[in-house]
């Protein structure tokens, strides 16, 4: 068995933790291999077959991370929170002994969450008015929002070739379920059950009261298309990154992912108790 430890380098404690886990996982004949610290390496790519889990030791963001490294490959995503959330992690070491949670999900004890992607594809235009394709993977979701040079955007909003609506505001985010407690829920979206399977529409700060937050089906694919009536340099962020793109963006398509992430928790009742914990403060001890 292979394991990949993705640990938040800026983070001491979570890296010790990391080293804890690599001398126990080796003498339990386990290979560890870790992945690099981002802010001084190229991104990590693996191939078919070659990591059997990956352990996330940070917060949500460590854990988008591992998720990006991870792709569509299905490969079980175990978070340990070390960050000052952690809504996607299954545990924290100030709450229990972190060696027996790696040890339930060695043995496959540990439920397996099945989480909805995305798959993103941008297409902007260079000066010479040459069209340039970007495809990105997504867990969380992707926002279109006005940028510095932009005091707001107008957009279409088209799901499976049925235009929706022509909107001006600051954006408009495309997100999972697993991405709804997000950016999606600050820009005014629900919270949705991380079973739900198709995408949360959200516009953000729409100057009109009648534009709402709407859910697709599985199978919808949601366009957003820059208006040529008021042109602008729109801002887009995949998972909070900002992709180097040729050109400016003039449209992005959105479209549930080929595979799921596999993240390991203790059973579905974990992200109620998350919800309860993180948005209403009360706190459940496993």
């Amino acid at each position: 068995m292979k394991v990949l430890i993705v640990a938040n380098y800026s983070k001491p404690d979570a890296v010790e933790g990391g080293l804890t886990l690599e001398l126990w996982l080796t003498r339990q004949g386990v290979e560890v291999v870790w992945a690099p610290d981002q802010a001084k390496a190229e991104p990590v790519s693996l191939d078919d077959g070659e990591i059997d889990l990956v352990i996330s030791l940070g917060g949500d963001g460590t854990l988008l991370r591992a998720a990006r490294i991870v792709g569509y490959r299905e490969v079980p995503i175990l978070g340990l929170s070390y960050g000052h959330v952690g809504f996607l992690t299954a545990a924290s070491p100030d709450d229990c002994d972190v060696l027996a949670v790696v040890a339930d999900a060695l043995a496959g004890e540990l439920h397996v969450s099945r989480r909805a992607t995305l798959s993103c594809t941008i297409v902007s235009a260079d000066e010479s008015g040459r069209e340039h394709e970007y495809s990105a993977f997504a867990l969380n979701d992707l926002a279109l929002a006005r940028g510095p040079l932009s005091d707001m955007v107008e957009f279409d909003i088209s799901v499976s070739g049925h235009h929706i609506d022509r909107l001006r505001g600051d954006g408009v985010v495309v997100s999972t379920a697993t991405g709804s407690t997000g950016y999606a829920l600050s820009a005014g979206g629900p919270i949705v059950s991380p079973d739900y399977t198709g995408m949360v529409v959200v516009p953000i700060a729409p100057h009109t009261i009648q534009a709402r937050a709407f859910l697709t089906s599985p199978s919808d694919v949601v366009e957003i298309a820059m208006s040529d009536r008021r042109p602008s340099v729109p801002a887009i962020a995949i998972d909070g990154r900002f992709p180097e793109l040729e050109g400016v963006a003039r449209r992005a398509v959105v479209s549930r992912g080929p595979g799921d992430v596999l993240l390991l928790d203790y059973g579905p009742e974990s992200f109620y108790n998350s919800v309860s914990r993180v948005f209403y403060g009360v706190r459940h001890d496993r």
